[in-house]
């Protein structure tokens, strides 16, 4: 049967050390332990570990160093580094490279507990919000929402707990970030599922069109209307209703809607009877609706009835760890579509995307990714295939490097630059590069600039 308990590893040159939290953590934990970095790392080399709780000061290898190369091996490895009173430059470096928390020496057992619980609750939540990714993925293919940043988990959690409630939802955020991928999650996994899910890009209609298309019209409500038509409220009933961009609704069409909301009635331009309906209302904008209800230009009442459930969908700029997922995402999309085989990007590519500010977010991502697959010739994607414009945006002046060096070259002149510009801080040099600090280390390694 297979071992439903988290999986430690104690590593410790002190026996006694090691045996009192063995006795300590046995009953609710799979324990193995080493005395030294070198058995340590033969353990992960065939072992899976959720957690490493290491003592910093040991013979040979130290802590920090066995900590780097435990996360090679294993990089989804939660590690909590021991010290000593006094080291406490020790413990701030060890967070610096990798470590998810430190503890100070003689252990408090009754706070090692804690903090071991909090580290696992947050790979869990890590690991349920991946799943819930995988599960939009199979119900959208290749449509589908892609994050693995922290602020998407947020994201996630927040569709996952609102879909399964009839409450309106505001989805704010920039052009590009998803806005309707979200909407449309919502439904999916909603008990809506079934019924229709049917969108309206509002920006796109004029005042009196938008009325006809949310509402419907009674033949002869006005000239040319012919015939009956049913509106998207009715359209969606039992199902959900998408307003993309509601900010650029007519204050006139605000009455209508607020109405709806309240009443769950609509009626039909040119009608005399009210309709009954059962619609749960999602909506999106990219701009401030309460700074518009300041200038007199959003209804407040609708502002109100609409500020139920708010998801803030961040720019990609914010969200840099998510740039790698996405790249490779449609490159293997854009690789079916058009018949490529490219087998992926140069690590100086890969750096430089990740560190462009992504103005148009992933619609623009998406679009620039389809471009490179499009018109290159190659097995790999570089620096070459990524637009001049881009390129000139993302690499400072100060450190771009000489045009005759090898795209391996050019990338650890890059990495020395950025290490020597930030006093060999590699949070600070990482984010400088626009990349992880785990991804920045590996790079170190590979180009022995310990």
């Amino acid at each position: 049967m297979k071992n439903l308990k988290p999986t430690l590893l104690i590593v410790d040159d002190e026996k006694s050390a090691r045996d009192g939290l063995v006795r300590a953590l046995k009953n609710n934990y799979c324990l193995f332990t080493a005395e030294d970095g070198t058995t340590a790392l033969e353990l992960l080399g065939h072992q899976q570990v959720d957690i490493l709780l290491s003592d910093v000061r040991m013979p040979g290898m130290d802590g920090i160093t066995l900590m780097k190369r435990a996360l090679i091996k294993q990089p989804d490895l939660v590690c909590i580094i021991l010290t000593a009173y006094g080291d406490v430059e020790l413990a701030v470096e060890a967070m610096k490279q990798g470590a998810t928390d430190f503890m100070t020496k003689p252990i408090n057992l009754d706070t090692l507990d804690i903090v071991l619980k909090r580290v696992l609750k947050n790979k869990r939540m890590e690991q349920e919000n991946e799943r819930l990714r995988a599960q939009l993925d199979t119900r959208y293919g290749l449509e589908n929402i892609i994050g693995q940043s922290a602020s998407m988990q947020k994201v996630f959690e927040t569709i996952r707990q609102v879909a399964q409630s009839r409450a309106t939802v505001l989805i704010q955020g920039e052009s590009g970030t998803g806005k309707e991928l979200v909407a449309k999650a919502i439904h999916q996994l909603s008990p809506r599922v079934k019924a229709p899910f049917v969108a309206v890009h509002c920006a796109a209609l004029s005042k009196n069109l938008l009325e006809s298309e949310l509402f419907g019209h009674e033949q002869g409500a006005f000239t040319g209307a012919t015939e009956r038509r049913i509106g998207r409220f009715e359209k969606s009933d039992g199902g959900s209703l998408f307003l993309d961009e509601i900010s650029e609704i007519d204050p006139s069409v605000q009455v209508k809607i607020l109405r709806a909301l309240e009443e769950r009635q609509i009626e039909r331009v040119g009608g005399d009877h009210p309709i009954d309906l059962d619609t749960r209302l999602i909506v999106a904008t990219n701009r401030d609706l309460e700074e518009m209800v300041k200038e007199g230009t959003f209804r407040e009442d609708l502002f109100y009835r609409l500020y139920v459930v708010v998801i803030n969908l961040p720019p990609l700029r914010d969200r840099k760890d998510d740039i790698l997922l996405l790249l490779s995402h449609y490159l293997a999309f854009f690789n079916k579509e058009n018949g490529k085989n490219i087998e992926g990007y140069t690590a100086p590519a890969v750096d430089l995307l990740c560190g462009y500010s992504w103005p148009g977010n992933v619609r623009e991502l998406r679009n620039l990714v389809e471009r490179m697959v499009v018109l290159s010739r190659k097995k790999v994607l570089d620096l070459s295939d990524i637009p001049a414009s881009i390129r000139e945006q993302t690499i400072p002046a100060d450190m771009r490097v000489d045009g005759d060096l090898t795209l391996e070259e050019m990338e650890k002149q890059m990495i020395i630059q950025a290490l020597e510009k930030n006093g060999g801080n590699r949070t600070k040099a990482a984010e400088r590069l626009g990349m992880s600090r785990r991804t920045l280390h590996r790079k170190i390694n590979r180009y022995n600039l310990i």
